[in-house]
């Protein structure tokens, strides 16, 4: 099978082309390199064929995605605090990126195409945990953003006949996730800090909690939501089910590393949702899915690569 992977040298993308590679999938990567890195590819150099440059180009995503079966869809600009500060730039890749990959993979007579989809769409709402039936209340820019890529992949294959489904990730972790970007996520910030002995700062009071996702299940439930029956724009949560606050991953963390360092707390960013914790039954009844990896597994194996590349540096 050929697999197009969006966003190929990112975080998730790279680990997707990894097990694509591995299994022995024709790969090719569509990636500008803006937050995406090369040495995401390392692994897989030699065996995949690259493409530089934006989903946001369509001619770009035409070559890209010509003669591949599958399409998987991870590019983004992948942060709430950013699209509150730039809500046009994260607009113009988020949805009309998608919108271009869609009709590409329209055209191209694409199988499946997998979208990105995220948690955030389901707003603040106090109902736990969440399930896909709930209407959806974006806080940010990047939760609209991302749920109007849904609708789209749902309109594609309803009118077009393109066979799509989106997963919504909950906060996924895991090895090569960027510490270093103004917009990083938690997980690699607090590990670096704290392997630097410094405290990580904390927005809020800590105790919103986050159904955290080891990238190893993310990477699983792609692979299942291209095999088996049409998806007919089906949204699927992938997630473990289960949620720990801030406060605790700080401990979890000071006992994984060695030392307890007390964090610092700042006000609350706007955007943020307070608490996020998915039902995952869709996911084992749509895509014959449950996850692989549990929360403090991943947690151990992240903090055990991040101390490699820590000592490295040093």
């Amino acid at each position: 099978m050929r697999f197009l992977v969006t966003g190929g040298a990112g975080f998730i993308g790279s680990s997707l082309v990894d097990a694509l590679v591995a299994r022995g999938d024709a790969v090719v990567v569509l990636d500008n390199f803006s937050t995406g890195k090369r040495e995401n590819l390392r692994e897989s150099a030699g065996r995949i064929t690259v493409v530089e440059g934006s989903i946001t180009d369509l001619a770009t995503v035409r070559r890209a995605v010509a003669g591949a079966d599958f399409v998987l869809h991870q590019a983004a600009l992948a942060s709430v605090q950013r699209s509150v500060d730039d809500p046009v730039t994260a607009n113009e890749v988020n949805v009309q990126g998608t919108l271009n990959v869609l009709v590409a993979a329209r055209d191209a007579g694409v199988r499946r195409l997998v979208y990105a989809a995220s948690s955030s769409a389901y707003g603040d709402s106090e109902t736990l945990p969440k399930h896909e039936a709930m209407p959806p209340r974006p806080l940010s820019p990047y939760a609209l953003q991302k749920w109007m890529g849904e609708e789209y992949c749902r309109v594609f294959s309803e009118l077009y006949g393109l066979d799509t489904v989106s997963l919504r990730y909950f906060n996924v972790f895991g090895p090569r996730q960027d510490p270093h970007s103004d917009y990083a996520a938690v997980i690699p910030i607090f590990v670096t800090r704290l392997l630097g002995g410094a405290p990580p700062t904390i927005y809020g009071d800590g105790e919103q909690s986050r159904d955290f996702t080891y990238v190893e299940n993310v990477v699983s439930a792609n692979l299942r939501a291209c095999a088996g029956e049409r998806k007919n724009g089906a949204v699927v949560n992938i997630a473990c089910g289960e949620r720990y606050t801030l406060n605790q991953l700080v401990r979890m963390l000071g006992r994984l590393i060695g030392g307890e360092i007390e964090p610092l707390y700042a006000e609350p960013r706007p955007g943020d949702v307070r608490h996020s914790m998915a039902d995952i039954r869709r996911a084992d009844e749509i895509l014959g899915w449950v996850p692989d990896v549990d929360f403090h597994t991943g947690l151990a194996r992240t903090v055990e690569w991040y101390r490699g590349v820590h000592s490295s540096r040093r």
